[in-house]
Formats: C-alpha cells, structure tokens, sequence
C-alpha cells in the first residue's frame, strides 16, 4: 500500500451498498421522469423553467433563472428558445435597466404547466416518494439539502413548510 492509499477513507460495506445503489439510480430515475413527461411533449429542463418562472410570480433576470437551473447563459438561450417558440416562455426588457433582458411566464405557460405537473407529481410519487417509507422523506430529503449545501458551498439550504411553492392555480407545481 502506497502513501496515498494510506490516507483513503474507503468506503465500508454499508456505505459501499448506498453509494452504488445511488449511482446506479440516478439516471434510470431521471430517465422515468423525462420519459413520463415526454408524453406531455415536454422535457424535465424545460419543466424546471416553467416551475421557477411561475414561483418567482415577478419576471426573472436571465442571469438569475440561469444560475438557477445551473446553465451557462448561451444554454439558457437554448433552453428558452422553444419556450419562447411554443408560446409559454417571454423574453422582455427590464422596464428600469433596458440592458437587462427578463424571462416571463406567459398565460399559455401557466396553463400548460397546470396540466402537465398533476402528471409529473405523479411520476415523482410513483418512482420516488412512494418508495421511500414514510418515516424515512425527511431523512432523504435533509440528506440531499446537505449534499446541496456542500457543493454550493452556502449553507442555506434546509427543509421546511415554507420551501413548498405556493400553489399554481389548483394544483402546486412539483420539480
């Protein structure tokens, strides 16, 4: 064994067993999403920006809606390209600074995503929540929001009622 394997804090069994069951998770899960939201001619990305747009209630700064959706502003122009072309996405100026260009939720963009998140909260329960035994969201969750937390490096994140988004119309919009 050299130095560096010396300093490895290898994985024990148990920890082993989580990390894979993970890693070989992850994508499947995802996939399930998109797939179940391809039937609403929709893609998860597309999803999140009509979620963020409609929980802001303001029009967002591009800068911000990217940073948000973690994308580089040229793949946030891609993202809302087809937003913008179907209808439920706006590009306007800033009425102070006309330099700044906000993205808007349109009227047709609520509504598609009224129809379409009873659908997607569906598929989250289906292959997610509803796998989780109930004493144990929490855990998950606040797992997750440290893992969030250390790779922000921001310490905000936490778990509480008012994380909830206010709802949209009849129905709360879901990620």
């Amino acid at each position: 064994m050299d130095q560096a394997d010396a300093n490895v804090r290898w994985l024990d069994e148990r920890e082993m067993v989580t990390w894979r069951a993970f890693v070989e998770t992850v994508h499947d899960l995802l996939r399930a999403f998109e797939n179940d939201l391809a039937r609403d001619e929709m893609t998860l990305g597309d999803y999140q920006v009509l979620v963020y747009l409609a929980e802001a209630k303001t029009p967002m700064r591009m800068s911000d809606l990217a940073s948000r959706l973690q994308l580089t502003p040229s793949g946030l122009t891609r993202r809302l390209d087809g937003l913008v072309q179907s209808g439920d996405v706006e590009r306007v100026p800033d009425e102070i600074d006309r330099r700044v260009m906000l993205a808007r939720l349109t009227r047709q963009g609520r509504d598609r995503l009224s129809t379409v998140a009873p659908h997607h909260v569906a598929s989250v329960r289906e292959y997610f929540i509803d796998r989780i035994p109930t004493r144990d969201v929490e855990a998950v969750g606040r797992a997750f929001l440290k893992i969030r937390e250390h790779l922000n490096g921001d310490g905000a994140a936490s778990i509480s009622s008012g994380d909830v988004p206010e709802r949209l119309g009849p129905r709360r919009a879901s990620l």
